[in-house]
């Protein structure tokens, strides 16, 4: 067993070490948040593992707050587009975020936000002082955002292999995986892979659907591809994703459900782990005054920080009032309402060292947003959740949380301190809860290669072996309708009803010769 994991180490790992010289690799990606902190970790492990890297990111401040030049291991380019295109793109997610939160048409503002983003591309496209010190770099390899089409476009444009990474888990982009709906739930679907007759049925419905809806978001981005490639050798955006020579998908066998992966598929979920430090003073303080009660750490992601309502704010703090526990909860002061008074047990923060947290010994319940960021680092260190999903990925991955039992969930429009409070007692209380967090955490623990180590190892082997062609199934460049087999299909069905064409016409004729045969006889 040593000597294979020592071999599986060698192949990984050798073809970095064969390298002349150290690769030029660019990052990109346009979405803030989360997206930023994702592609910020794998460019810093990139540069750490001796690459050279350069980020490609879009620069606004309510995207990626907080992030001062030259803090960066890696070289940083950012842009920003004119003035207008900024308000209108700002005012756009605004509405997207507000309607979600109120329990709107999500979708069809998610539409909206990606013909901004496509708007976006063509400023960027434009701008010739970018595009020329891109084309200039010569670089070996580009690595995109599954979620942001333009740097797809970016990387065709310099005639350069890419690669992706899907942040959240599968479904939310279609690159060709085979997908029996049978077992493997469709995105939005919320279904989990044990499905009954009817589940099914819905799950094989909302094919045409998820088809239907890819269609509409694909185009978003076309006018960005008429405008800038000519015509005869414009990309089709569903060609270009199964273009890119690896996918790496932000999630782990701990929380995904078993389904059929392609040799140039990769998990890589918990990349945003990091060695654990002892927490800041004030907070470990904070957790000593409730001894063995231990505490509840709060953190529902920036969306979520940025624009609850006051009305939830109250209510959450009501709910963490019932608790034994002390609660420390990431929430901006100056959102605190100034008329409502802090429980004694709570503690809020603009920042907290979540990872720290997550991992010290009293910590009993983890409130979260249902981020796949998020739900990593709760399962590295073993700790249950109340989930609080508020954005369609987030549902998503929570029906896994639940599925595994490691945690349960609650919708933000539904949020009472009694309701809230009953769930969060519910898991602290139910040690089975905690026993599936340890167990995910062990299964995530226990693979042969970390993350990282997986993330480079694979990285180094396409850029030694000149691309990942070698992993790619032909099925990738087959039309649909050969995929599945309804060309031979329709041959075998048009060869049977021939067959049986034929053979009722021979068996007339030889019904009509044998009655034929019969009266001569008989005259």
């Amino acid at each position: 067993m040593v000597g294979q994991q020592a071999l599986l180490l060698a192949g990984l790992f050798l073809p970095g070490f064969l390298l002349s010289e150290a690769a030029k690799i660019l990052t990109s990606f346009a979405l803030g948040g989360s997206h930023y902190l994702l592609l910020d970790r794998v460019s810093e492990i990139l540069q750490d593992h001796g690459h050279n890297v350069t980020m490609l990111f879009y620069g606004e401040e309510f995207l990626t707050p907080g992030i001062k030049e030259g803090e960066t291991s890696y070289e940083v380019i950012s842009w920003l587009p004119p003035e207008d295109h900024k308000k209108e793109f700002k005012k756009c997610f605004d509405f997207l975020v507000t309607e979600t939160l109120h329990g709107g048409d999500a979708f069809g503002n998610f539409v909206s936000l990606m013909k901004q983003l496509g708007i976006r591309c063509s400023d960027l496209l434009r701008r010739g002082d970018i595009m020329d010190f891109l084309k200039n770099e010569n670089f070996d390899l580009v690595f995109v955002e599954a979620f942001d089409f333009c740097s797809f476009l970016i990387a065709e444009k310099l005639g350069k292999p890419f690669v992706s990474i899907l942040p959240t888990q599968f479904g939310s982009v279609d690159h060709g995986l085979p997908s029996p709906v049978s077992y493997v739930p469709l995105f939005r679907s919320l279904l989990t892979d044990h499905m009954d007759f009817w589940d099914r049925v819905m799950n094989f419905l909302m094919v045409f659907d998820f088809s239907i809806k890819q269609r509409q978001i694909h185009s978003t981005i076309e006018n960005t591809i008429k405008e800038h490639f000519p015509e005869g050798s414009r990309p089709v955006l569903s060609h270009l994703l199964k273009k890119a020579e690896l996918w790496f998908v932000n999630s782990d066998f701990a929380l995904e459900f078993a389904r059929p992966l392609l040799p140039n598929t990769v998990y890589v979920g918990g990349l945003m782990a990091r060695p654990v430090k002892p927490v800041p003073q004030e907070f470990e303080n904070f957790i000593s005054k409730f001894g063995d009660s231990g505490f509840v750490l709060v953190a529902l992601g920036s969306i979520v920080s940025n624009y609850q309502s006051q009305e939830v704010l109250m209510e959450m703090n009501s709910a963490f009032a019932n608790l034994s526990q002390g609660v420390i909860w990431k929430c901006k002061l100056s959102k605190w309402p100034k008329d409502v008074k802090l429980a004694a047990n709570v503690k809020i923060a603009d920042w907290l060292p979540q990872n720290d947290l997550l991992a010290h010994p009293r910590i009993r319940l983890f409130v979260t947003h249902g981020g796949m960021n998020s739900i990593m680092e709760a399962i590295q260190h073993g700790v249950p959740m109340v989930a609080i999903p508020v954005l369609k990925e987030q549902a998503e991955n929570v029906v896994r949380v639940e599925a595994k039992k490691f945690g349960v969930s609650i919708q933000l429009k539904q949020i009472k301190a009694e309701t809230l409070a009953l769930k969060m007692k519910e898991v602290i209380e139910d040690k089975r809860y905690k026993s599936a967090a340890v167990a995910a955490s062990i299964i995530r623990r226990s693979h042969p290669l970390t993350p990282a180590q997986r993330l480079v190892g694979w990285i180094d082997h396409i850029l030694q072996t000149g691309g990942a062609a070698h992993l790619k199934p032909h099925a990738l460049q087959q039309p649909w309708h050969e995929q599945y087999l309804l060309d031979v299909f329709l041959f075998l069905l048009v060869v049977t009803l021939g067959t049986l064409w034929l053979c009722r016409k021979l068996l007339g004729m030889v019904t009509r010769w044998l009655c034929g045969a019969r009266k001569l006889k008989k005259a």
